[in-house]
């Protein structure tokens, strides 16, 4: 047997299964990273994390590896087993079939389709389980699947590369290069654990743009998301030439010309048409668009209309500031549009910095919405 657990024992390997399913943002949607380890007399036997696609999912691959060393065991999953038949079936009846004699649980699914269904078949099993073992940050690396199932649209981060006076281009437009090579570096490592990057059609026109993830041995690239009413921008561009390669998406307004929608077709970009809003598109609706889509976690690299277009919505969850020591000036381009406030908002700020970190000579900030 696997012998009772501490509290600190139980944080400690919950915190080893955390960084397992860490490994698996950016390539598991519409799937949460979940992570998994098994624990036998205090050895670990098992270990696993969802694997791209969303299939297996992590208990299967752990419940693999411990094989006969689970009987007895102690598994502990970052978000509740599964309880429903889907494309595999459900990590409860595997968890049960291999005779674990605990599982530890940092999240309940809200999925309907398991929503504490999971923990319940565990008990009637007779196994012994714990829940909420650091609960805090598992939601953290599950905020977008999280914030899918329960806001029917993605988790939203915003990155800003700006001067020390908040600018990010010239008066001429010119952005390249605000800051060193250690932030642009830093940037694509983040691309990485996004599902998708996400830029307007005025960015794509005036950088023409990868957006991938590049000298970081990816094994997985983010889909590349334009906002685009009219489908202005040229399928020659860089997007359009790699769509075939990395996906593209494009959102559109519903008067985009049949002919404009044709030739972006022919390249291989997928079209996701949403109703219009009162500055372009429906933003609100596009991000209920990627949702329905599968997409759980969209990092925004647009410009300033569109980040204005966020925040304004109070649609951004987090934002990732890379600041240099550079300055503008009033005639450059700020890095978010006119917002119409005219009086100083009261209370606490709307976001608060959970981390900070210097980049070569640039300085890195998170800033999580409160």
């Amino acid at each position: 047997m696997s012998g009772a657990a501490s509290g600190a024992d139980d944080r400690r390997f919950m915190a080893l299964a955390l960084g397992l399913a860490a490994r698996g943002l950016g390539n598991v949607w519409p799937n949460p990273a979940v992570g998994c380890v098994i624990v036998r007399d205090g050895r670990i036997v098992g270990r696993g994390w969802t694997q791209p696609g969303g299939r297996p999912h992590a208990e299967s691959v752990a419940l693999a590896q411990a094989g006969a060393h689970a009987r007895g065991a102690t598994a502990y999953v970052t978000l509740e087993p599964c309880a429903h038949h889907g494309k595999t079936p459900p990590c409860t009846d595997a968890l049960i079939a291999a005779g674990v004699a605990r599982v530890v649980t940092a999240l309940t699914d809200p999925d309907p389709r398991v929503a504490g269904g999971g923990h319940d078949r565990l008990r009637a099993a007779g196994i012994a389980l714990t829940e909420g073992i650091m609960a805090a940050e598992a939601g953290q690396v599950n905020a977008g699947f999280l914030s899918r199932v329960t806001r029917g649209r993605p988790y939203l981060t915003l990155k800003l590369a700006t001067t020390l006076d908040g600018r990010i281009a010239t008066v001429t437009g010119e952005s390249r290069w605000i800051t060193g090579p250690e932030a642009r570096r830093h940037v694509h490592a983040l691309r990485m654990q996004s599902d998708a990057v996400m830029i307007g059609a005025g960015t794509a026109r005036a950088d023409d743009p990868e957006l991938t993830a590049r000298d970081m041995g990816a094994r997985h690239q983010p889909l590349r998301v334009v906002l685009d009413s009219r489908l202005s921008l040229d399928p020659g561009n860089r997007l359009g030439r790699t769509a075939g390669e990395v996906p593209v998406w494009l959102c559109h307004g519903p008067d985009a010309p049949a002919c404009r929608r044709t030739a972006w077709q022919a390249s291989g970009a997928r079209l996701i048409p949403v109703p219009m809003g009162d500055l372009g598109l429906d933003i609100h609706a596009v991000l209920a668009a990627l949702a329905e889509a599968g997409l759980t976690r969209v990092m925004c690299e647009g410009g300033a209309r569109l980040a204005a277009a966020l925040v304004n919505a109070e649609l951004v969850d987090e934002i990732w500031i890379y600041s240099a020591g550079r300055i503008l000036g009033g005639d450059a381009l700020a890095a978010i549009g006119p917002l119409g406030i005219r009086r100083m908002p009261q209370g606490r700020p709307a976001f608060r910095m959970i981390a900070q970190d210097w980049l070569g000579d640039d300085l890195f900030s998170r800033w999580l919405r409160r």
